[in-house]
């Protein structure tokens, strides 16, 4: 009799328990929803956050490490889904490992999440990142062989933005392509400024607006003159 009173507790004890946890998760829905619609950021991470404690899920964590993504916290997006390379990830969760890596300053971890990116589908943007992590790691055939693939598969509708200045602006992804080349093209032969200074020419031609590339030229000249000066002395 004892043994069967106990049971029923305890049955009635998880019937609660799960009835509270279907309440909340309806309730965290109903507020992850009502966050999305009015843009609060912090109400949408605190709304996933709740869901994932109550009923976790990949999707869900994916999810929330690319709203912090999304808004710069890329510590706590990493902190959220981690840095390991796993053949299993979404490409979302992919995606958030690799740009996150990236701005803070990780070129040689976020590289091989983009490369992971780039084996699943392919793509000129792709092509730029690993391009620029290239250069930043040194592996500059690396780099050029993203470049000309870039170059190649470039339309007039891809854009990529620069934020190096107050106001971010943006250009033709081939320029950007182009101003790249400039680069790996000094990297690999120091020497051959005025080659370099051609790629950036072109990239200037495509996107006259295109201020890293100006500055990038600006420098390869003032290298260029500091060397002239200094053979002629």
């Amino acid at each position: 009799m004892k043994k069967t009173v106990l049971l029923l507790l305890l049955l009635v004890g998880f019937s609660g328990i799960s009835q509270t946890n279907d309440a909340l998760l309806k309730h965290y829905k109903a507020y992850y929803n009502e966050m999305r619609l009015q843009g609060d950021v912090n109400g949408v991470i605190s709304a996933l956050t709740h869901l994932n404690v109550i009923a976790p899920s990949k999707e869900r964590r994916d999810t929330l490490a690319f709203v912090y993504m999304n808004n710069g916290r890329h510590m706590q997006a990493l902190n959220t889904i981690g840095i390991e390379k796993n053949a299993d990830d979404s490409d979302l969760a992919v995606q958030v490992k690799a740009f996150s890596l990236k701005a803070l300053n990780q070129p040689k971890r976020a590289l091989e999440h983009f490369e992971e990116l780039n084996s699943r589908n392919p793509s000129p943007y792709l092509a730029y990142e690993m391009a620029d992590l290239k250069i930043q790691t040194g592996d500059m055939a690396g780099a050029v062989a993203n470049i000309d693939y870039g170059i190649a598969n470039s339309t007039d509708d891809m854009k990529y933005a620069f934020y190096e200045r107050q106001q971010p602006y943006e250009v033709p992804l081939k320029a950007a392509f182009y101003h790249l080349k400039g680069l790996a093209d000094f990297n690999q032969d120091k020497e051959n400024i005025d080659g370099a200074i051609v790629s950036i020419d072109e990239a200037l031609k495509i996107a006259p607006n295109f201020n890293l590339a100006s500055l990038s030229k600006q420098a390869l000249e003032s290298r260029k003159k500091g060397s002239t000066e200094g053979a002629e002395n």
